[in-house]
């Protein structure tokens, strides 16, 4: 993706009365341009970047980018970023400040000339699945949930197909005595957030059972009543915000508790509002509604993965990493620590992309840390 500062594939063009060396960077196809001075490129690295990315272009420790072998272009445009403020690092913006347009010019496609550097981690890479660890965790969930997040208990909420931001959310808020305390407490206080957000993505990927009719309550009168609530959760209770929680399909007796913890515990201003207007009947017939409205899973989780690394490697992948011109960086092989930090900062706004805060904006930590898992274990070409 976008999201990795300075990496790794660049190679110079050959030209006629080149070194052997020029000549062997030139079929790699990297985009340098045949002006550049590769030995004087690398004087330069000998005295500004070699202390963290060393002279073969790997990053000399977790959290480094590797850029040897990257797109020449890519690292100039990167090497812009950090001159304009748009990417933060104290020590890179000064060096880019400092350097001639010639002097980054050489320094720039001498990295961009080396051979790729392979992965030499001694610790195996093995994909993170935040699907499958989730499923494994849900077994604790089970007893009160059902297996598959659908509740079969009046007032334990159904977990099926509910959005995993929200998920995610509301265990912190449990957690955090925001919500009342329930069974689940032991249970929360052993995930990290890794796993929370594994959980959460596990049962928003599961099909939402569909509900009769509802044993209290009015669901045509609670139609007419639920116009308000439907400019967050969706006309039928069906959220597309990963953070709104979805109410299709949800139980009815949890759905009255919670609307009224709105007048009280749970802190949301605008939803409190709209409650104390409601009488307890009104209530009850919203959540007649919603109970019996038909919902649909929020995530894909058992393919998210891969539907993001074909997403990505449509700039990022086999198809262009032959194409010396294009503005994206290689990410094959690329420091895994690196990677995350880099995905982060375009999910937090902290590296300006449009393209890339778009992508990266609904995923937690758990998703980041698969996609760089995968990214850092393909070979490097």
């Amino acid at each position: 993706m976008d999201t990795r500062v300075v990496l790794g594939l660049v190679l110079c063009v050959a030209l006629i009365g080149c070194s052997n060396k020029e000549e062997a960077a030139s079929k790699a196809g990297g985009g340098v341009p045949a002006t550049a001075d590769i030995s004087a490129g690398k004087a330069v690295a000998e005295g500004e970047c070699k202390a963290c990315h060393g002279m073969d272009g790997k990053g000399i420790a977790p959290g480094i980018p590797t850029l040897a072998a990257q797109r020449y272009r890519y690292l100039v445009e990167a090497m812009e970023e950090y001159r304009q403020g748009k990417r933060m690092h104290v020590v890179l913006t000064k060096i880019a400040e400092g350097l001639t347009e010639k002097q980054e010019h050489n320094v720039l496609a001498y990295y961009a000339s080396l051979p790729p550097v392979a992965r030499t981690s001694d610790r195996p890479v093995h994909a993170f699945s935040p699907y499958d660890e989730g499923k494994k965790l849900a077994t604790e969930c089970a007893q009160c949930h059902g297996a598959d997040g659908n509740s079969t208990t009046a007032g334990i909420p159904t977990l099926a197909g509910q959005q995993p931001g929200y998920l995610v959310a509301a265990m912190q808020e449990y957690l955090n005595a925001e919500r009342a305390r329930t069974p689940m407490h032991p249970v929360l206080r052993s995930l990290n957030r890794l796993q929370m957000e594994s959980v959460a993505l596990y049962f928003a990927s599961q099909a939402p059972a569909e509900r009769g009719t509802p044993p209290f309550g009015d669901p045509n009168a609670g139609q007419p009543l639920s116009a308000v609530c439907g400019g967050c959760h969706g006309p039928s209770g069906v959220s597309v915000d990963t953070a709104t929680p979805r109410l299709a399909g949800q139980d009815p007796r949890y759905l009255v508790d919670a609307i009224k913890a709105y007048r009280t515990t749970r802190k949301r201003p605008s939803m409190r509002v709209y409650v104390n207007q409601l009488s307890e009947k009104q209530i009850e017939d919203i959540a007649a509604f919603y109970s019996i409205q038909k919902s649909r899973p929020a995530e894909r989780g058992q393919t998210l993965v891969k539907d993001l690394t074909d997403k990505c490697n449509r700039c990022h992948g086999p198809d262009v990493a032959a194409n010396p011109n294009v503005p994206f960086p290689k990410i094959n092989g690329q420091d895994r620590d690196y990677l995350i930090m880099a995905l982060r900062a375009y999910r937090d706004n902290r590296r300006q992309s449009s393209m890339m805060h778009t992508m990266s904006l609904p995923y937690g930590d758990a998703i980041i840390e698969s996609l760089a898992d995968y990214y850092s274990s393909q070979p490097v070409k």
